[in-house]
């Protein structure tokens, strides 16, 4: 039970609360301690962990925006096959064309803007349904992989532009980095308190409150410590936590984050309420088009090539994300760190599992039936927190 600053607090109520909004922090700990003990260890080693944050990068450029399109109400399913497209352009300009790594990043960007408009255009202001026209630009940009690349795999790229995917920050800065992260998280959290007890809106009490800033600061510290006992902090880690910090103040202290939610939760209101549904649609599938084009340049950069099978099923893992991080299917509901955290989960059951030498068919049922049980738990938890 969430409560007022001045009231009491019943313990047990605001500890059912925490438990509801981390249950896959709680399940992530879990999966990770379930595989550090059959894996003898060898899981939670600095650098099986450091290759785990690369991998995961990703999926979690993907699950940010793929968050915005489910909270709307709609699906997207060709950001895999725009992500490989994308990073197959930029591969052919880089290496038959002589382009630099700039022009060509950017060149790559403008084409995924490009896609996001084409198909923000037919569902924003044509009515066709998402599933429809991401379907058919999942099977239109799958093809175009093959007809840009003609088939073969594009490699090597250029020296640095190969950073992107698989430089590291040094130690030092990625200490500097890890103090900037606690300042700005302590100034958000306590920002975001005082604004909503200036506008009389419920907060959590402050024993909570607080039991949360130090386990957040821990974890925190943790992933400094590990990070830096390997490498560094990845650049790909970067880029997410960066996404991770922009989008999630984009959907909680923005107009069009506000009107997302609104659509997702009740169309029919949204409009009686004077909201551009037609351009908050188009925004975020531009939205998309970019992020899909981001995560096609880091995968690119990543493999060192741009292949024809780059991004093939990425559109399901990102969705599996972003539901397993408390996304609904039936939009209005969703946050971006949530999304980031089932990507982690994905990830880690993946890692594990290669570690363990199980079977690749084994590890897809053991996906499928994870995120089942995670739409289930969430369904379960907020029955129970209803009451």
């Amino acid at each position: 039970m969430i409560v007022r600053e001045k009231n009491p607090v019943v313990l047990r109520q605001g500890i059912n609360i925490d438990i509801r909004s981390y249950t896959m922090v709680i399940a992530l700990l879990a999966i990770w301690i379930v595989f550090a003990v059959l894996t003898k260890g060898n899981f939670l080693t600095p650098r099986n962990l450091s290759m785990l944050m690369r991998q995961v990068s990703i999926t979690s450029i993907l699950a940010v925006g793929m968050v915005l399109v489910i909270v709307a109400g709609h699906i997207d399913l060709s950001v895999g096959s725009v992500s490989g497209f994308t990073g197959a352009v930029l591969a052919v300009l880089q290496l038959w064309y002589h382009w630099s790594t700039i022009p060509s990043i950017l060149a790559a960007l403008f084409v995924g803007l490009v896609i996001g408009a084409w198909q923000g255009f037919w569902v924003a202001y044509r009515g066709v349904p998402a599933f429809i026209v991401t379907l058919s630009s999942m099977l239109v940009f799958r093809g175009g992989i093959l007809l840009v690349t003609k088939g073969v795999t594009i490699s090597p790229l250029r020296p640095e532009f190969k950073i992107i995917g698989q430089g590291y920050i040094p130690s030092f800065w990625s200490i500097i980095m890890a103090l900037a992260a606690v300042l700005i998280y302590i100034y958000m959290t306590l920002n975001n308190r005082k604004s909503r007890l200036k506008y009389g809106l419920p907060v959590t009490s402050w024993n909570i409150e607080i039991m949360k800033m130090i386990g957040t600061l821990s974890l925190i510290a943790v992933f400094i410590g590990v990070m830096i006992a390997y490498q560094g902090i990845p650049i790909p880690v970067i880029i997410v936590l960066f996404l991770v910090v922009l989008f999630t103040f984009i959907a909680n202290n923005t107009t069009f984050g506000r009107y997302v939610y609104a659509i997702g939760g009740n169309r029919e209101a949204a409009v009686l309420s004077g909201i551009n549904i037609k351009k908050t649609n188009m925004t975020i599938f531009l939205i998309m088009g970019l992020l899909s084009a981001l995560a096609g340049i880091v995968l690119t950069s990543r493999l060192d090539a741009a292949t024809t099978s780059a991004g093939n099923l990425f559109e399901l893992d990102a969705i599996a994300s972003a539901i397993i991080g408390g996304t609904s299917t039936l939009g209005g509901e969703g946050t971006i760190p949530g999304a980031v955290i089932g990507a982690l989960v994905m990830a880690s059951i993946d890692n594990g599992m290669s570690l363990l030498n199980i079977d690749y068919s084994i590890q897809i049922i053991v996906k499928g039936l994870v995120l089942v049980l995670a739409v289930w738990i969430d369904i379960a938890t907020r029955k129970r927190t209803a009451y």
